[in-house]
């Protein structure tokens, strides 16, 4: 049996003030044409993440356009906190729906029938970078003894480890090896879903492997050096990650799926 989820992130859904401005319109756009490309796929994967950042300033009215936007998705989607966002906010639109695993957490457990997706909340109030902190990491933990031999995703908005652009790495995630010893004690996670970075990106991490999706809005560009990264006319996607149905035990594999451009860049 093929097993998939569809990776998203960054949509950085706005409104308000400024939201006519030229291009204000592209992260429901993108959003929206990124969601239209995963109904495409088939088979259908078996739920969809979105790693943050959500909204671009957390106010309710952002959340309430997300909502209108994810409401009719018809698969499974957890939600995931990111920098941008405000976890009382989100959980005031989303709180007790299948979106935040039927709580009103921002870090929670959805055990699917063959797959286990644990969402951590890596924000940290008014920083850019990010932390989780001992108690979310226990939590995951005795989550990942649960069902061993299902297999696992952990999803957070911060990657855990340094991804070579200088600006972003300044703003990873503090505790990121903290995290790899909990990974480590748990083979059966076979992806940490990360965001933030606007870009795809892949590592080995602890023995399994980080996977950071590219924005639905718009990408960072590949700044190796000092510097602010900015933003080049690079297409929207989303990431596929996939365990193939034969041969059985077959390795889970990542595939990067453009979608339609959202709009024009400004």
């Amino acid at each position: 049996m093929t097993l998939s989820v569809a990776h998203l992130s960054d949509p950085h859904i706005t409104t308000g003030p400024g939201a006519a401005a030229p291009g204000a319109a592209a992260p429901a756009a993108g959003l929206r044409a990124a969601l239209r490309r995963v109904l495409t796929l088939d088979p259908r994967p078996d739920c969809a993440v979105i790693t943050g950042d959500l909204t671009e300033r957390g106010k309710p009215g952002e959340y309430a356009a997300l909502r209108e936007e994810v409401g009719a998705f018809p698969l499974p989607l957890h939600l995931v906190a990111g920098n941008h966002d405000a976890p009382q906010a989100l959980v005031d639109v989303f709180g007790g729906t299948r979106f935040l695993g039927g709580g009103t957490l921002t870090s929670y457990v959805v055990e699917h029938p063959a797959l286990t997706v644990v969402v951590l909340d890596s924000r940290v109030a008014g920083a850019p970078g990010g932390r989780l902190g001992a108690g979310q990491l226990s939590r995951l933990d005795r989550a990942l003894a649960r069902r061993p031999g299902v297999p696992a995703l952990v999803c957070l908005h911060h990657p855990p480890v340094p991804v070579g652009i200088p600006f972003l790495d300044a703003m990873g995630l503090a505790d990121g090896p903290a995290l790899a010893e909990v990974v480590a004690a748990h083979p059966r996670v076979v992806r940490v879903l990360a965001g933030h970075v606007h870009r795809p990106v892949t590592a080995p991490f602890a023995g399994s492997t980080v996977a950071v999706a590219p924005s639905t809005y718009r990408q960072s560009g590949l700044m190796l050096r000092e510097g602010l990264p900015g933003y080049p006319d690079e297409p929207p996607a989303f990431l596929l990650h996939l365990r193939p149905g034969a041969p059985r035990g077959a390795a889970w594999v990542t595939h990067t799926v453009p979608t339609a451009p959202a709009a024009p860049q400004t």
